[in-house]
């Protein structure tokens, strides 16, 4: 089942700009980190992501960084708590990683992470065998993500701005009626009906109509459908009626503006990510919405992060949250987002290969298949 979509209305308000935000720590703030506390800091980090129980010193003294005693890593793990890395949930508890303290781990990732075979095996084959209309493939690649990475995956189609017009179709459809249909060249393809009246209806026939969209083409190709140019007359008034009904057509299907193709996946996901019912709730309420989520995306990588972690993107409805986001390329041009949302507890090595190899064969996928017929995955 392809994931909901919903059609984009008018924007709600932005989440704070990047001034009201807390901006991530600039990593000169993390240099006062020696190598011990660094190691520290990165093992108790992965211990939490993997068990999700505060991290005490004994799970962690022995691993490779922290061949220290006991004593040593509590009188560090305490440093790293009073310096805002860590916390300590209750009294003789162990801790647990802040946001600055997930932001440390991300920033200090020496890859991104890998995919095993299989989950390597499943974007391929995922990519082999998707067929169907962009809208179709979008739905589809956000329940890929989901399946991936076990959080909600959200996928935000390209927008019309920049793409140019390969190619236009007029079909007809019957007595006073045909079909414009524009192939553009991020991959989408849209549709308008065209009304042809009764004076003109038997005079324009499926070859005039053909005809006519093949003239279309030859003189909007490359164009964008904001600035389509014009298409001169031919001299014959069956066929130039056609014409001039599939340029208003064009012009109509322009200014009644887009939707923006919006797809969540796997949102089910957060009931088993977040420990608190009330979380759970916010969280699949901001999800339902979809809208608030898009502004975010928009408003984390207009910032040049990939990586947004708890108050970081400003927004309190999803203060215990992450996003991995990557932009969607075609060509050279962005044509989309993917990313994921889940707790700041968030596997995020996995989060980041996942998003990143997705993003790079939707890409391949939208602009076309390889030339040389290659699978790019990895």
């Amino acid at each position: 089942m392809v994931p909901h979509r919903t059609a984009r209305p008018a924007r709600p308000a932005p989440p704070p700009s990047p001034a009201e935000s807390p901006a991530p720590p600039a990593a000169e703030a993390d240099a006062e980190l020696d190598r011990r506390k660094a190691a520290i800091l990165t093992a108790v980090v992965s211990e939490y992501i993997e068990t999700a129980e505060p991290v005490g010193s004994a799970h962690i003294t022995g691993t490779p960084g922290v061949e220290v005693s006991s004593a040593t890593v509590r009188s560090d793990m305490a440093a790293l708590e009073r310096d805002g890395y860590l916390t300590q949930p209750h009294t003789s508890a162990g801790r647990i990683p802040t946001d600055k303290g997930y932001r440390f781990f991300v920033d200090t990732l020496a890859s991104p992470g890998t995919l095993g075979p299989a989950q390597r095996q499943e974007v391929r084959r995922f990519f082999a065998h998707v067929h169907g209309a962009v809208e179709d493939l979008l739905g589809h690649t956000s329940g890929l993500l989901a399946n991936l990475t076990d959080y909600a995956a959200v996928v935000v189609g390209p927008t019309h701005d920049t793409a140019t017009i390969r190619s236009v179709q007029l079909v007809d459809l019957g007595p006073n009626l045909a079909l414009l249909v524009v192939v553009l060249s991020d991959g989408a393809v849209e549709k308008r009906a065209v009304e042809l009246g009764a004076d003109l209806a038997a005079d324009i026939d499926g070859d005039v109509l053909a005809s006519a969209a093949a003239h279309m083409t030859a003189h909007l190709r490359g164009r964008t459908l904001a600035d389509p140019g014009t298409v001169p007359d031919a001299g014959d008034v069956a066929f130039d009626a056609a014409v001039r009904l599939g340029t208003q057509a064009l012009a109509d299907l322009a200014s009644a503006g887009e939707p923006e193709n919006v797809f969540v996946g796997g949102s089910s996901r957060m009931a088993s990510a977040f420990d608190a019912v009330e979380t759970v709730r916010s969280v699949l309420s901001i999800l339902e919405q979809q809208l608030v989520v898009v502004e975010l995306v928009e408003h984390i990588l207009d910032r040049g992060l990939s990586v947004a972690i708890g108050s970081e993107h400003g927004f309190e409805p999803l203060a215990s949250c992450a996003l991995v986001l990557a932009p969607v390329s075609v060509d050279g041009e962005t044509a989309g987002t993917i990313g994921v949302v889940g707790p700041t507890r968030m596997n995020y090595p996995r989060a980041l290969a996942s998003v990143q190899i997705v993003a790079e064969r939707l890409g391949e996928r939208l602009g076309g298949p390889p030339a040389d017929g290659s699978d790019r995955g990895r």
